[in-house]
């Protein structure tokens, strides 16, 4: 049995058409079914739906063979034990630093300043602002960080940014640009060794729908 862990919504949508060009249809709609495990038109490929933060986990213990996962929570997770043959080039986003409107970001990120940042990335925040020669004190939050500013719990945000919207809706702007984020395959070192006739194909697949370029 293989199986493969992701999780709902947009990388488990941008994924199927990765899985088709394996040959692999899931038979189930994870949106309206209450099954975290589903079959797929293969007896032998299943998926299951975890948390976007525990697909890594659920691949370097052994509860999935490969996953699809941002390289966020890579980087957050560590990618300890993870085989990451691939960038999918789905879900793409990027991380950057937020502030309210009329914020002088400038003189806050001096060298050797000190400033206080809410995100869920502390790893990523804590090595950008390193790289400034920036103090930063880290706010964890799990919830919507556009909140953060605007209530005096930190003086600026790092998050992923899509479309910019919610953002603008909430009077923040964009003030530097981390990284580009997508989603990549990570897969079981053990794994890959006992079930290479089986996961072999499935990797190959993938790595043919993606561009030429990336792989």
């Amino acid at each position: 049995m293989i199986t493969l862990a992701l999780s709902k919504g947009r990388i488990f949508d941008e994924t199927l058409p990765l899985l088709a060009a394996a040959g692999i249809t899931v038979t189930e709609d994870p949106e309206t079914s209450r099954k975290l495990i589903l079959a797929t038109n293969r007896p032998e490929v299943r998926v299951v739906l975890v948390r976007a933060t525990d697909v890594p986990t659920y691949v370097e213990y052994g509860g999935a063979d490969l996953g699809v996962t941002g390289l966020d929570t890579l980087i957050e997770h560590g990618g300890a034990g993870l085989y990451q043959p691939l960038d999918l080039r789905i879900a793409r986003c990027h991380m950057a630093v937020a502030a309210p409107e009329g914020f002088d970001y400038a003189s806050a990120v001096r060298q050797g300043s000190r400033i206080t940042v809410a995100t869920k990335y502390p790893t990523i925040a804590r090595r950008f602002f390193a790289d400034k020669g920036v103090h930063v004190d880290l706010v964890k939050l799990y919830g919507s960080m556009e909140l953060a500013p605007l209530t005096g719990l930190a003086e600026a945000i790092v998050d992923l940014v899509s479309t910019g919207k919610t953002l603008a809706a909430n009077h923040l702007v964009e003030v530097e640009h981390i990284m580009d984020i997508s989603s990549r395959l990570v897969v079981n070192q053990a794994a890959l060794k006992l079930k290479t006739a089986a996961m072999r194909p499935i990797i190959d697949a993938f790595a043919a729908a993606v561009s030429p370029e990336v792989v």
